[in-house]
C-alpha cells in the first residue's frame, strides 16, 4: 500500500469519525417531491428543505388561506345563501346547490375536510363580491404572513399561470392558520356532520388527509391535486410539545414523504434540564420578626425541545413586591414559569422555607424611661 493510498483511506476514515460525532450535521431525508419543506412551527426554522424556495403550483392547499380569512373576515354562524355563480367551478365539491344555506363555519368544514371547490368559491364571493377581490385578500394576507414568493389568483387552487406558492411559503402560511384556533380545531378532524341544503339538512365530511390515521400526532392540515400541480400536502404533527409543519409540493410519494420528515424532524428533539440554579430570589417581609425570608424552590424538571427552541425558553419569575407576617414554612410565595413562544413548558413553585412571626409591637415607655433612652 503506497503512502498517497494510505493518505486517502486515512481522509475517508477522519471524514467518516467527524460526521458521525458532529451533531451539526444533519442527516438528508429522501423525498419523492419536487419541492419539500420541513419547520418548526414555533418559529419558522426550516430542519429539512428540498426545492423549498422554488415557485410552483399548489392546488388546494390554496384552500388553507381561503379557510383562514373566512374565519377572520367572516362570524362563524353568519348564514350564506348559495348562488349559481358560487358553484359554477369545476373539480371537488362539498355538494352546495344553488339555493342551499351553510353557515361560514360549514364552509370552512366543506374546504378543509371535502376540499371543496364550490365552498372556496362561495366564501370567496360572499366576503368580497368576486374571486378576483377576494384574491386580492389573500395576497395581502400572504405579504403579511410573509410569504413573499406566493401570487394568489383562484381561492379554490385550480391552475392558473399567475397562481403559485412556495413550499416555504406554504409552511408559513400554515403556521400562521394553525395558530387560529378553529381552523386548528377543523383541520384535525376525520369526519364531521355538517348541516346544509334548502332547508338545511345534516351531511356527513370526510378528511382527505390520511395522514391523519397513518401518522401518530398528525393534527392537520390540507391536501391539493391537479395534473399540473401534482400531489400536493401541507400536514402538521405535534409531539412532546413540539409542533411541525411540513410541506411537499409535486410528491408522488406525498404520505411516506411527511412521515421520512416528521421523523427525522423529532429525531432531532432532545431531552433538556429546565434550570434555576442561579435563581436569587429576595422578598421583603412586612410586620415579622425577619426583614427577609428564606425560600426554596421545586425542580422544574425537564422538558423536551429541538436545539433551536431551547435558546428560545424564557423564564419569569411571579412573586409579590413583599409579603406581611404570619408565613408559614411551606407557604407558596410564587412561582418561576418556562415559556416557549408563550407558552408554559415548565415551572418552579417558590416556597416559604421557614416560619416568621408577626413582631410584637413594643409598649410604650413612661416619660423618664423616654427620658433616659434620650441621654443614652
Amino acid at each position: 500500500m503506497n503512502n498517497k493510498f494510505r493518505k486517502i483511506i486515512c481522509l475517508i476514515i477522519s471524514a467518516f469519525i467527524i460526521i458521525i460525532n458532529c451533531p451539526n450535521v444533519k442527516a438528508q431525508v429522501n423525498v419523492s417531491a419536487h419541492s419539500a419543506v420541513l419547520i418548526d412551527a414555533g418559529n419558522g426554522e426550516i430542519l429539512f428543505g428540498k426545492n423549498e424556495n422554488e415557485q410552483r403550483s399548489m392546488a388546494s392547499t390554496t384552500k388553507i388561506m381561503t379557510s383562514l380569512l373566512a374565519i377572520e373576515h367572516g362570524k362563524p354562524d353568519d348564514i350564506v345563501t348559495i348562488t349559481d355563480e358560487m358553484v359554477r367551478v369545476e373539480g371537488t365539491s362539498m355538494g352546495l346547490k344553488a339555493g342551499d344555506k351553510v353557515t361560514i363555519e360549514g364552509l370552512v368544514y366543506g374546504m378543509l375536510l371535502s376540499s371543496g371547490n364550490d365552498a372556496a368559491n362561495a366564501v370567496a364571493i360572499a366576503i368580497a363580491g368576486d374571486a378576483e377581490s377576494f384574491a386580492e385578500l389573500m395576497n395581502k394576507r400572504a405579504k403579511e404572513i410573509g410569504a413573499n414568493n406566493t401570487n394568489f389568483v383562484t381561492p379554490s387552487g385550480l391552475d392558473d399561470e399567475q397562481h403559485y406558492s412556495t413550499a416555504y411559503d406554504m409552511a408559513l402560511i400554515a403556521m400562521e392558520a394553525m395558530k387560529n384556533e378553529t381552523f386548528a380545531s377543523i383541520a384535525c378532524q376525520k369526519t364531521a356532520k355538517v348541516k346544509f341544503g334548502n332547508p338545511p339538512v345534516e351531511h356527513t365530511l370526510s378528511n382527505h388527509n390520511r395522514l391523519l390515521s397513518m401518522y401518530e400526532g398528525t393534527i392537520g392540515i390540507k391536501t391539493g391535486f391537479t395534473k399540473k400541480s401534482g400531489r400536493c400536502l401541507v400536514s402538521c404533527a405535534q409531539r412532546n410539545g413540539i409542533r411541525l409543519i411540513a410541506v411537499t409540493l409535486n410528491a408522488p410519494d406525498d404520505w411516506n414523504d411527511h412521515m421520512a420528515m416528521y421523523d427525522y424532524g423529532f429525531s432531532l428533539a432532545q431531552e433538556k434540564q429546565l434550570d434555576i440554579s442561579d435563581v436569587n430570589i429576595n422578598i421583603p417581609v412586612m410586620g415579622g420578626i425577619k426583614n427577609n425570608i428564606d425560600l426554596t424552590y421545586t425542580d422544574p424538571g425537564m422538558v423536551t425541545v429541538l436545539d433551536s427552541q431551547f435558546n428560545r425558553i424564557e423564564r419569569v419569575i411571579r412573586i409579590p413586591k413583599f409579603i406581611y407576617a404570619p408565613i408559614s414554612k411551606g407557604q407558596v410565595i410564587g412561582e418561576i414559569q418556562f415559556l416557549l413562544d408563550n407558552k408554559i413548558i415548565g415551572s418552579s413553585i417558590i416556597t416559604a422555607n421557614e416560619d416568621i412571626k408577626i413582631k410584637e409591637p413594643q409598649p410604650k415607655p413612661s416619660f423618664w424611661q423616654w427620658l433616659i433612652n434620650l441621654f443614652k
